[in-house]
């Protein structure tokens, strides 16, 4: 597992955005808000958000601890990218992190949502010369 197939998996998902934070983190966003986020600093790590019932499940297992800061907001943390879960894990725990994060968002913020155009302003009345 690398760096770029996390990228590849994260920037698939609708409205993804990116950026570094914290100097040495690449998190993925969608609607402003963190879905996954990846230490650029070898060994890579990654953490994502869960469901309580996968969180219980995940931190059990060597390699996967809760993460750090993020904890109480059900985020687990693999410690190095590839060595606890593969890449089909990997694959659906960033994709439930997404659909975690997107059911939290505004609806006018969630992928899918259609823009609504602004209100036709009203006619002015029109003077009349006298």
């Amino acid at each position: 597992m690398t760096l770029e197939t996390v990228r590849t998996i994260c920037r698939a998902l609708p409205r993804v955005t990116e950026d570094i934070k914290w100097a040495h983190d690449l998190c993925f966003c969608v609607g402003g808000k963190m879905f996954a986020v990846v230490d650029l600093e070898r060994p890579h790590s990654i953490a994502f958000k869960c469901t309580p019932e996968s969180f219980g499940e995940l931190v059990e297992r060597p390699g996967i601890v809760p993460a750090p800061y993020m904890a109480r907001n059900m985020w687990v943390q693999e410690q190095q990218l590839g060595d606890a879960l593969d890449r089909h894990e990997i694959e659906a725990l960033i994709k439930t992190s997404y659909a975690l994060v997107v059911a939290k968002l505004p609806k006018r913020l969630q992928p899918g949502a259609q823009k609504t155009t602004a209100r036709a302003a009203k006619p002015t009345a029109r003077r009349r010369k006298s």
